[in-house]
């Protein structure tokens, strides 16, 4: 069974900054992509950032200049750097990681549970 556990949610001002941290753990063998997604109250889930096993990178327009994803050290984990917060970042953030091969079988997505951006003006 593979999870994706993330950390790092809160409450911030407008301006301010916040680290999230995402590690997946399980029999795995290989992840293709690992990435984050948020979704706001009343919208649709949205992709922020994705970084491939090749370490390509795409960002969603809006956070770009603003927000970098990287891989950490530890196998299996990915990290979101955010700057500049504005409170239309304020959402629920998630990570997934997309074609996770384990041991004795492939996950084509696998999500995390979430944690709560909120940044006030």
């Amino acid at each position: 069974q593979v999870q994706l556990v993330e950390s790092g949610g809160g409450l911030v001002q407008a301006g301010g900054s916040l680290r999230l941290s995402c590690a997946a753990s399980g029999s795995i063998v290989s992840i293709r992509s690992m990435g984050w997604y948020r979704q706001a109250p009343g919208n649709q889930r949205e992709l922020v950032a994705v970084i491939t096993r090749g370490d390509n990178v795409t960002y969603e327009d809006s956070v770009k200049g603003r927000f970098t994803i990287a891989r950490g050290n530890a196998k299996n984990t990915v990290y979101l750097q955010m700057n500049s917060l504005k409170p239309e970042d304020t959402a629920v953030y998630y990570c997934n990681a997309q074609g996770v091969v384990t041991t004795n079988e492939l996950h084509r997505t696998v999500w995390g549970q979430g944690t709560l951006v909120t940044v006030s003006s």
